[in-house]
């Protein structure tokens, strides 16, 4: 897909995402619409994987670190093909098989994941797998930013350096909010570029809301400088839901039916002028 098919793409999957949330009565919204854009790129464009055979050898492998946002992974699943329509409108559903994070019977999905902290280091176990195996496949892991406070993060950033997994690429969806406050004032984060590097890692800053900025990072990537990329998105929690956009509450709120309407409604204006 070109940057504007991406675009379009992003659009059309960010309207399911407010259907699918609204259905449910459930989800987090905020962190899922700040991380779709990295979503959209890594399974439309990047990423070598195929929705007609999910376990295909050689395949990227792709772990939600932040699993609470699995909304946002489920809509691109369906756009990609490795889900139905008809089982994502199960979300939220009595004994669905989509689950509030990540699990493993969802075809796309490769872990379990969403006890936070626990993403980077079962994509290190990845990484290393791939070179003992002398395989060409790439691990990406996609952290929140208030995950960051966790502890396990920091022994798999050690790993990841001191086993120069050059084929692994984490993302953090920096938004700048969590469930209670923003980052800052729960767990102050920056430097978060010199921290990383400090742990022996080729960081990459990234305007995360940019469908061109993204692509250009990933496709520009060093895989043989023997250092682990870390790539930190900047995003805006809420993207493109005007009344959503740096709002607390939207962490895991919601809509009401004018709120559901209001959000449609904008969605459907861009995707509109897009495809003109």
């Amino acid at each position: 897909m070109s940057i504007a098919e991406l675009t379009l793409a992003s659009e059309e999957i960010r309207k399911r995402l407010v259907e699918v949330v609204y259905k449910a009565k459930a989800g987090h919204i905020g962190g899922d619409l700040s991380s779709l854009n990295v979503l959209t790129a890594l399974y439309m464009r990047v990423m070598n994987v195929d929705p007609k055979n999910p376990k295909m050898q050689g395949r990227d492998r792709f772990i939600m670190s932040k699993g609470h946002c699995v909304e946002a992974l489920y809509c691109v699943l369906e756009a990609k093909g490795f889900i139905t329509k008809e089982l994502v409108d199960t979300y939220g559903d009595y004994l669905s098989v989509l689950a509030g994070h990540p699990t493993v019977e969802v075809p796309g999905i490769e872990f379990n994941s969403g006890a936070l902290g626990h993403g980077l280091s079962i994509g290190v176990g990845c990484a290393i797998a791939a070179k003992m195996d002398g395989a060409a496949y790439k691990t990406y892991v996609l952290m929140g930013d208030g995950e960051q406070g966790e502890g396990s993060i920091y022994e798999a950033a050690m790993a990841g350096s001191n086993y120069k997994l050059d084929n692994l690429v984490a993302f953090i969806d920096r938004n700048g909010l969590q469930i209670s406050d923003t980052t800052e004032n729960v767990m102050k984060l920056e430097s978060l570029d010199e921290r990383w590097r400090a742990f022996g890692w080729d960081v990459l800053d990234v305007d995360g809301n940019d469908m061109g900025a993204i692509v250009d990072c990933l496709e520009n990537i060093d895989y043989t400088n023997g250092k682990p990329h870390m790539v930190i998105l900047h995003t805006t929690k809420g993207f493109h839901v005007s009344y959503m956009e740096n709002v607390l509450k939207w962490h895991h709120g919601v809509p009401t039916a004018e709120e559901y309407e209001e959000a449609i409604s904008e969605i459907t204006k861009r995707i509109e002028e897009l495809k003109k």
